[in-house]
């Protein structure tokens, strides 16, 4: 088998695991996809910017490295030295950074926050290499149903425009609706002064954590999952595999629906990669889906495979069940709402009434939307040899001024119009090119709405 067969072989297990699963994946982002995309640093490359900023701190990272100090441990050396050094620099900081309830360790944590402010985009497009910007597209077109991520950075609100952070401590709310959001289980330099970043923030995040865990696993025995950006041995990323296991693995099996994405640059034609990856935890043996990847692409296509309807935002859906909770938790037993509870009864036992409840038409196949209806004005006029939708929108003129008939009136083969909250977006099919192709050339054409 050489690479072109895994591809293809990787592919259909992934699109197999979304259509037996029926849900939308999840996503598990560390570090290396910000690395990757913007050279964002590793968690080592943090500290040792970190001690380059800090005149204080006496030794590199590798010294403390050496003496086998951990990665949260060499942050707590750092948290003192940076303490020192702004109260020496009070002009370098925030003047509120330095009343008696603020926290010892926010002076590293400011700094932190300035790091990533300085070298993340403030947009997608600012990246210029052009294979990451179809990555980058293919990520989002995975529209997953979650994204939880340990990095502190804003960059995956500039891809998910439309999810909502949820952050530290927020996750444990119960108004979280675990859909549409992106989980920042570390925290966000949005709010640096609570970064899980030295070993008494891990302490405190490791005693919270099985709270944390409880909430997230109701929902990852549902979803395909997919890690991109950890290394095989980043902690974070074993102590949640480990809690994951408990729930959908016996006796070291093979978890069918985690994927585990790892870079590797010497892939050839002639590779084959393993498919599978053991890890090890507290002694014990996880067994989960390996793929090895030089370029993204096919991945993230691969998982798009069962995206949702185009248009439909996660930030509405969310809304949705965000007001439905809001209903059941207080509305309806506070009786601050009306009931008809003959129509309650109704919506319990017809699978359909619920839907229409909430003004949403059923389908049998929503995709099929898109395939009768797959383009735009605009993609109808180039099809045309248009620049633009203006000519074909005279042709569709041309046609209400010949036949009387004006076909973006209403919902027929030619056209549909598509409700995204309080806009439209209107659809054609290849039927209303086949028209206005007959309308272009002056022949002979019929109108049948």
């Amino acid at each position: 088998m050489n690479y072109q067969d895994y591809i293809l072989e990787v592919s259909e297990d992934i699109k197999d695991c979304l259509k037996e699963m029926g849900t939308q994946p999840i996503l598990f982002i560390g570090s290396g996809l910000s690395q990757r995309y913007f050279n964002g640093p590793s968690w080592i490359g943090l500290l040792e910017a970190l001690q380059k900023h800090c005149p204080l701190i006496p030794n590199e990272v590798g010294f403390y490295l050496q003496d086998q100090y951990k990665l949260e441990e060499i942050g707590t050396e750092f948290t003192k030295y940076y303490r020192d050094w702004a109260w020496a620099n009070k002009d370098l900081f925030p003047e509120e950074l330095f009343q008696s309830h603020v926290p010892k360790s926010s002076y590293i944590k400011y700094q932190i926050k300035r790091i990533f402010e300085e070298i993340t985009p403030n947009d997608v497009n600012e990246i210029q290499n052009e294979e990451y910007k179809r990555e980058i597209e293919l990520l989002r077109n995975i529209q997953p149903h979650a994204i939880i991520t340990t990095n502190y950075d804003t960059f995956l609100e500039k891809v998910f425009v439309d999810y909502q952070p949820i952050i530290g401590q927020q996750i444990l709310k119960p108004d979280t609706m675990s859909i549409g959001e992106i989980y920042k289980i570390h925290g966000c330099i949005t709010n640096y002064i609570d970064l899980v970043f030295n070993k008494e923030d891990y302490d405190i995040f490791m005693t919270k954590k099985k709270y944390l865990s409880a909430k997230l696993l109701t929902f990852f025995a549902e979803h395909p999952l997919l890690f991109v950006g950890y290394s095989g041995n980043d902690k974070n990323i074993l102590n949640i595999l480990s809690d994951i296991d408990e729930i959908l693995s016996n006796e070291g099996e093979l978890i069918p629906n985690i994927y585990f994405l790892a870079y590797n640059k010497n892939l050839s034609g002639n590779s084959r990669p393993q498919k599978e990856k053991i890890f090890v935890v507290n002694g014990k043996e996880i067994r989960v889906k390996y793929i090895e990847a030089k370029n993204y692409d096919w991945v993230f296509e691969a998982f798009s495979a069962n995206k949702a309807v185009d248009n439909v935002h996660p930030k509405l859906l969310r809304a949705l069940l965000a007001r439905t909770y809001k209903l059941v938790r207080s509305d309806i037993p506070r009786r601050s709402v009306d009931v008809d509870f003959e129509v309650i009864e109704k919506v319990i036992s017809e699978d359909k009434e619920l839907p229409r409840l909430y003004g949403v038409a059923l389908l049998d196949d929503p995709s099929h939307i898109n395939i009768q209806y797959p383009y735009t004005l605009t993609q109808v006029g180039e099809l045309l040899g248009y620049p633009s939708w203006h000519g074909a929108d005279k042709l569709i003129n041309q046609i209400k001024l010949e036949k009387g008939i004006n076909i973006k009136a209403s919902d027929n083969k030619y056209h549909v119009t598509i409700k995204i909250g309080k806009s439209e977006m209107n659809k054609y099919s290849q039927e209303a090119v086949r028209l206005l192709l007959k309308v272009k050339n002056s022949n002979e054409y019929n109108v049948e709405i």
